[in-house]
């Protein structure tokens, strides 16, 4: 059985969650990649990738998507296969295309937001909000280094974040859970990006919302 060692720890009934559960992953960059593969090592049945980009050479320091063989390929094609060869019952949904109304139609039970367009980010967690679907949002693993310093937290409670500044200032009235860094960011003028901080981002993520399906 493959969820044999997670049966161990959940139980069945929790594992049966797991698996009826449908799970979207909306952005499939360092963070989102790692996110969709930890929803399907953990048991999730039903996941849903949103992505709208190709792999490019220099996603290959950071992304789990990412190597020599698959440059110039959608992300949602490539992530689609490794999910599948971890669990060929699982059921992926591809949306190869910006976050939009048709994610909606898919009823997704969870939400998990890896974009880093801020327009996008913005529209996707005001849908969240008001269709009321469970979300948790990535804030910036940019320019940062140290993954000790990353947490589960409410919106209000970030620090060192420019993306959740942007966000603090725009959802003044709604207090969301978000995962985010407290380190300060490195001072270069550049986007730079370390897989241990961004994998980090993306296992605290599915993390919350492997709990959140089994009530823990």
């Amino acid at each position: 059985m493959i969820f044999q060692r997670l049966k161990y720890l959940f139980g069945l009934e929790n594992l049966e969650k797991l698996n009826n559960a449908k799970v979207a992953v909306i952005g499939l960059g360092g963070v989102g990649g790692i996110t969709a593969i930890s929803l399907a090592r953990s048991g999730v049945g039903n996941i849903i990738i949103c992505d709208y980009d190709v792999v490019d050479i220099t996603n290959i320091n950071r992304q789990i998507i990412a190597n020599i063989k698959n440059i110039g390929r959608l992300k949602t094609d490539v992530l689609e296969e490794m999910i599948l060869e971890i669990n060929p019952n699982c059921k992926v949904t591809k949306i190869s295309q910006k976050v939009n109304d048709s994610l909606f139609l898919e009823n997704p039970n969870f939400i998990i937001d890896c974009i880093d367009d801020i327009k996008s980010k913005k529209y996707l967690i005001e849908q969240c909000l008001t269709r009321k679907i469970k979300f948790i949002s990535s804030m910036g693993a940019a320019k940062k280094v140290d993954p000790s310093k990353i947490a589960v937290v409410k919106l209000s409670k970030t620090s060192y974040d420019p993306i959740a500044k942007i966000l603090r200032n725009h959802f003044k009235n709604n207090d969301f859970y978000v995962v985010s860094s407290t380190e300060k960011p490195a001072k270069i003028d550049v986007l730079g990006s370390y897989m241990n901080v961004v994998s980090t981002f993306g296992l605290f993520l599915s993390d919350y919302i492997i709990k959140c399906i089994i009530r823990r």
